[in-house]
């Protein structure tokens, strides 16, 4: 069953601040958002009106979409955009808003068939995306849950002599099993001194007793992503080592612990960022202090240097602090994080 629901409603309250008398959709995570459809890019394109709303695909999809989604309006074509031209049409619109996927191509064939004006609306449903109803925050709770119940439990396979591929794979056949669809992003694992390196994918590197060793993996679960990240010390573990796990965790905890509707991204990057600077390892702290999360690994809000937008109850934010040293080893701890009304609740928790 098929209805305009509270996202498409939404979608359509922002037609008059931004002037424009329909929406043509191309992102695919966007149009999971208003449509619930689960498709590839350039699969088809959603139309929204300012009473309607609209999917145009092709013959590949019809059975699917009887069955699934029998009262969403359908147009069955092979050729997308002059069906799109003729629901403009028929809807009266005269100014279309795109979304900044659509390809150069697409636009050019749109600007030469379309009896409308087209004007580009970057951002319009991520914003929307921003703030997460009840239905998506359990989801991302889910998948948080079940990420850090995963790590807990390769954690018991982090010893000398496995590599990171391998670890990698055992997380990802564990995940499997609770029921994730797949990664976000390629699962990193970085041991020894390429745990300074803060995107190092898993390579052919053996694991040995004394590495620094940071895990960050997102999982999907119906849909929406986790993106969790752990570091570990494999065997005693030096000062050093310890100092820099304890420092990266009093500035995670301290950032977490300010969350609350109104306080923006820049002011809690400065938080957690003070604390690092104080014990001495400001220069290696090298990125922003977080993001948000949902259909995709990086949405709104930012959290980091320069980015005054205050947080609003519903969203889910990443805080994940870390220290890098070339050539020594690197620490990042990072949890899911939802704003509520009237502070944080941490997501990925086992508690």
């Amino acid at each position: 069953m098929f209805e305009i629901n509270s996202q498409i409603t939404k979608v359509q309250e922002k037609f008059d601040q931004y002037r424009i008398d329909a929406l043509l959709v191309s992102d695919r995570l966007n149009l999971r958002y208003l449509f619930g459809l689960d498709v590839t890019a350039g699969d088809g394109y959603g139309l929204i009106t300012e009473n309607d709303a609209f999917y145009v695909t092709d013959a590949r999809f019809v059975s699917e979409l009887n069955q699934n989604f029998p009262d969403l309006k359908t147009v069955i074509t092979r050729d997308y955009l002059s069906g799109i031209c003729q629901l403009i049409e028929i809807n009266d619109v005269t100014v279309l808003g795109f979304e900044s996927t659509l390809s150069y191509a697409d636009y050019d064939q749109l600007d030469e068939l379309v009896v409308s004006d087209i004007v580009p609306m970057p951002g319009l449903i991520d914003e929307i995306r921003e703030v997460k109803d009840q239905r998506e925050i359990d989801k991302i709770a889910r998948a948080c849950r079940l990420t850090v119940e995963g790590l807990a439990e390769l954690e018991g396979n982090l010893k000398p002599g496995v590599t990171e591929k391998e670890l990698a794979n055992q997380l990802l056949v564990i995940m499997a099993k609770k029921g994730s669809t797949g990664t976000s992003f390629s699962t990193i694992v970085a041991t020894g001194i390429r745990s300074a390196f803060p995107h190092g994918i898993a390579s052919d590197k053996l694991v040995e007793n004394g590495d620094l060793v940071t895990i960050d993996c997102g999982f999907y679960f119906d849909g929406y992503t986790s993106d969790v990240t752990r570091s570990f010390i494999v065997g005693e573990g030096t000062e050093k080592q310890k100092e820099i796990l304890k420092v990266v965790a009093e500035a995670k905890n301290a950032t977490i612990a300010a969350i609350k509707p109104g306080i923006t991204g820049a002011q809690l990057d400065e938080i957690g960022r003070k604390i690092i600077e104080k014990a001495g390892f400001g220069a290696q702290f090298i990125h922003g202090m977080g993001h948000g999360i949902g259909l995709d690994i990086h949405e709104g809000p930012n959290i980091g240097g320069g980015f005054e937008q205050p947080l609003k109850s519903g969203n889910v934010i990443t805080i994940e602090p870390g220290i890098y040293i070339e050539n020594f080893g690197g620490v990042r701890l990072e949890d899911d994080v939802l704003v509520t009304s009237s502070g944080y609740k941490i997501l990925s928790s086992l508690g």
